[in-house]
């Protein structure tokens, strides 16, 4: 069995910053990319970034500047520093990554952030 858990989300002010991480544990064989989606109230859940198995990042236009994604093998986690926040970046922020092989796809319960003054 492998868990995603999410951790870092919260309320915090237009400008302020939240710092998310999420661990991967249990049978962990091989992890290849690790993501992060978000899904606000009403709208389809979108990629906002990822961190391949080599470190390389790749972001949406959305969060390009503001957030960085950065990953710790060593401990099967990846993060999402996230700053300047807006209100629209307000939503659920949810894990993904790809196990295994052959690699199967895996998601975390998901964490709230919510920017709102």
């Amino acid at each position: 069995q492998v868990q995603l858990v999410e951790s870092g989300g919260g309320l915090v002010q237009p400008g302020g910053s939240l710092r998310l991480s999420c661990a991967a544990s249990g049978s962990i064989f091989r992890i290849n990319a690790m993501s992060w989606y978000r899904q606000a109230p009403g709208k389809q859940r979108e990629l906002v970034a990822t961190i391949t198995s080599g470190g390389s990042t790749l972001y949406a236009d959305s969060v390009k500047g503001r957030f960085t994604g950065s990953r710790d093998s060593a401990k099967n986690t990846v993060y999402l520093q996230m700053n300047s926040l807006k209100p629209e970046d307000t939503a659920v922020y949810y894990c993904n990554a790809w196990i295994g092989v052959p690699a199967a796809s895996y998601w975390g319960q998901g964490t709230q952030v919510t920017v709102s003054s």
